[in-house]
């Protein structure tokens, strides 16, 4: 029996295979249109964690529409074969571009990198981190314009990991610290710097000597043009706290910086010379080669073949052709039936008919006889996606204090008063510890009154299903609120349900919350608080503590996590602090209530020992 195919579809060059699997362009049986078409490596098949991470990335790709992103047509699973079927681009791997060409000009380096932040912008408002933007990823195309392809290791922000590759990964990738949007603006900004000055920042003959230049060598910014090196230095800075927020903030700063160094034309310019740039990679197009470039078009064909985890020849993975003037390979509407039962949603389900089956302007799939779980990205209007957690950036002057950092907020939804709602209390406590700044500034003006500054940090406890768990810590610079009390953390846990602000009385049973209730739940904080103040003497508070500034609560995944501030109860010395204690939930279940825990998943062998 020979290797399996996609039913429906005539294989006619391979772009690119290596372990986990490979890319083709094949044709379309019905219309003729061309798609790319990524194969699960047969002998991963039977390995349930790769199927899922291959049923992750066409997720993750139906949930992300943008022209600057390689679009999915399907997943198509059956017992005897996976693949992902995919637009097909006309361009060239931008990988391609510079090794035939060699560094761009700065108006063309520009827009390229101005196409490619607007793809990962697309991404990020989802709360999705690419963390393998590389040349071998972006597709450039025949007029100059770009698109990003292959998110086989994107993973949802905050998750952590060391996957990516090392020549562009950022400083956090290196740590396996949590990945964010500005993750990726670092490898674009890596990118757009080999681009300009013809190679990479940092070369080294293994990974330590990588690791050593992205961790801690400072960025070679004399290796580009004046005027851009504001620009660089902000995209690689090694902390991520001090890069742009994501892609969208980041193409506001490089529109600036490019009209002022270049003009209000130089995006014009720069796609004609990124046109001119494709064109010397022109015998690498297999659409062209293929005769399926479509015609008056002017583009050529074009394929990346870069896979999650593939070594820099990169195989299967991501690749990408031309599908022509409206031609997604499914081509137009009429060309078939939608298989019964199926929903705009984009499942088709469990199909046993033999034969192609196509949905009008989105995908041709097909399904094998015996059955095959099929999977298309609709045509209309893309559904609203779930709910997500995100990091937005802040930025607020309002002498005599400036607030920046970042903010945590939840995107999509079916709600949008709801996600309002959500996101007006996740923001809560900084404009409240803002308006305390401000109140103390205002109460001891000093000479001249110098500005006063405040960096957020957001960490997310819990994000979901049911919660929204946060805690900012503070980190303020003034002459005048210089005491350490001033950078004490605030938490909020938001209910995604409702869009409010957990109070006690939200947390904690009514039996909990009488004077005996409270005694447990010290006793509890002295229990896990060893090490701190807490050990000797635990802390004495009531209910109307629970609420206010010196005791703070955040749900976690494996307990209720628990911030007081012992000077502030007025009992302890300075140096006590507001020390994080978490109490595992098994030992609170007499005084939480029942359906909250029920709701926060945490781990069964969390409890007491």
């Amino acid at each position: 029996m020979g290797e399996w195919r996609v039913p429906g579809y005539s294989e006619l060059r391979v772009l690119g295979e290596g372990a986990q699997g490979r890319v083709v362009i094949a044709r379309h049986d019905g219309t003729g249109a061309p798609a790319a078409i990524k194969y699960l490596s047969p002998r991963l098949l039977a390995d349930e964690e790769f199927r899922e991470r291959f049923r992750g990335e066409a997720e993750l790709l139906r949930r992300v529409r943008h022209p600057s992103i390689a679009r999915l047509y399907g997943l198509v699973e059956t017992a005897r074969g996976a693949a992902i079927v995919m637009e097909a681009i006309d361009g060239a791997p931008l990988k391609a571009v510079l090794a035939e060409r060699g560094a761009l000009g700065p108006e063309a380096a520009l827009a390229l990198l101005k196409g490619s932040l607007l793809g990962l912008a697309a991404a990020h408002d989802l709360g999705i981190v690419h963390r393998d933007y590389k040349p071998a990823n972006v597709i450039v195309r025949g007029d100059g314009l770009s698109k990003l392809i292959d998110f086989g290791i994107a993973v949802d922000a905050g998750e952590a990991g060391r996957s990516g590759t090392p020549v562009y990964m950022a400083p956090e990738q290196w740590r396996a610290e949590p990945a964010s949007p500005a993750t990726d603006v670092y490898a674009a900004t890596c990118v757009f710097f080999e681009c300009v000055a013809g190679h990479r920042p940092f070369a080294g003959d293994g990974p330590g000597a990588l690791m050593h230049g992205h961790l801690n060598a400072p960025v070679p910014v004399g290796a580009v043009p004046e005027p851009l090196r504001p620009l660089v230095a902000r995209g690689m800075a090694k902390n991520p706290w001090e890069r742009p927020a994501g892609a969208a903030a980041f193409v506001t700063e490089l529109e600036e910086a490019a009209s002022d160094a270049y003009g209000t034309g130089w995006e014009r310019r720069g796609l004609r010379g990124l046109a001119g740039a494709a064109a010397a990679a022109a015998m690498l197009f297999p659409l062209a080669a293929l005769g399926l470039a479509p015609s008056g078009a002017g583009a050529v064909a074009a394929a990346g073949t870069g896979v999650a985890g593939a070594g820099a020849g990169g195989a299967a993975g991501g690749a990408a052709g031309g599908a022509g003037a409206g031609g997604a390979a499914g081509g137009a509407a009429g060309a078939g039936q939608v298989a019964a039962g199926t929903a705009s949603k984009g499942f088709l389900g469990a199909v046993g008919a033999k034969g192609a089956t196509a949905v009008a302007g989105t995908a041709v799939v097909a399904a094998a006889g015996g059955g095959a779980a099929i999977y298309v990205a609709s045509g209309g209007e893309p559904e609203r996606p779930r709910l997500t957690v995100s990091l937005a950036a802040l930025q607020q002057s309002m002498p005599p204090l400036q607030v920046g950092g970042r903010l945590v907020r939840v995107r999509g939804g079916a709600d949008p008063a709801l996600t309002e709602r959500i996101n007006a209390a996740l923001r809560a406590p900084v404009d409240t510890r803002a308006a305390e700044y401000r109140k103390a500034l205002a109460d001891m003006p000093g000479p001249g009154s110098p500005s006063s500054s405040t960096d957020v940090k957001p960490t997310v406890l819990l994000d979901g299903p049911r919660y929204v768990s946060v805690r900012y810590d503070f980190v303020l610079t003034s002459q005048r609120l210089s005491h350490s009390s001033w950078n004490r953390a605030r938490t909020v846990t938001v209910d995604l349900t409702t869009g409010k602000a957990l109070r006690a009385a939200d947390l904690f049973q009514a039996a909990a919350l009488d004077p005996a209730g409270m005694r447990t739940l010290s006793g509890r904080v002295r229990e896990r608080g060893a090490g701190t103040c807490f050990a000797d003497r635990p802390p004495s508070f009531g209910v109307a503590q629970l609420d206010g500034p010196y005791v703070q609560f955040g749900l976690a995944k494996g307990g209720l996590e628990m911030y007081v501030d012992a000077p502030g109860l007025g009992v302890y010395e300075m140096a006590c602090g507001q020390p994080p204690i978490k109490i595992p939930y098994p030992d609170l279940t007499a005084l939480l209530r029942p359906e909250l825990v029920k709701a926060v998943p945490y781990p069964p062998s969390s409890g007491r020992p």
